[in-house]
């Protein structure tokens, strides 16, 4: 009955009186879709929650390897629009290769490196695992897929931008070094 309760309280208040509250002894709730912040850089993108990826990823051209101390690594570049502003905005990063994906999909197979990037949503940040996959031709620059989703809380798949990015340099940071996989969750 409590659950039946919230689900018809948050249509009724709207997203901008409940921000990220979730009711006493409730899960927050994240829409399918909502604005992220990348960081250290600050721009504002719209990310795609997808409980069907298990890896997230994110947008990056002219992807190129290279080596540095004896470590693969990848130099790419993120072309964005920054929702705050509405303008085109473009920052090239340099990480450390973590792993090496393959994607199976109706186009065939795709290799992708997978990187370690940090977001914003809501009031915390997320260092997550990345795949670099040339986004231009799809809606959302950032899709958020299950590693990620499980720290979070309750996906709702009915409603979007539940939560705005608030982050500062005291915002606590989830690692994904102290992170702890549920086991099932490449299932």
């Amino acid at each position: 009955m409590h659950n039946f309760l919230y689900r018809a309280l948050v249509p009724l208040l709207g997203a901008g009186l409940m921000g990220t509250t979730a009711l006493a002894g409730e899960p927050e709730a994240y829409g399918w879709v909502e604005m992220t912040r990348i960081e250290p850089w600050g721009v504002e993108v719209k990310a795609k929650l997808d409980s069907g990826a298990l890896t997230s990823s994110m947008q990056a051209e002219h992807i190129e390897e290279f080596e540095r101390d004896g470590e693969d690594w990848v130099r790419f570049v993120v072309e964005v629009e920054d929702e705050r502003t509405g303008e085109v905005v473009e920052r090239t990063f340099e990480r450390e290769v973590f792993r090496r994906l393959r994607v199976t999909g109706a186009g065939g197979v795709d290799r992708r490196q997978v990187v370690l990037m940090t977001l914003c949503l809501g009031d915390t940040r997320y260092e997550e695992q990345f795949s670099l996959e040339d986004r231009d031709d799809l809606i959302y620059p950032v899709l958020l897929g299950r590693r990620t989703l499980q720290d979070l809380g309750e996906l709702d798949v009915t409603r979007t931008f539940l939560h705005e990015p608030r982050c500062d340099e005291d915002s606590p940071l989830r690692r994904h070094a102290d992170k702890e996989y549920d086991e099932d969750i490449g299932a």
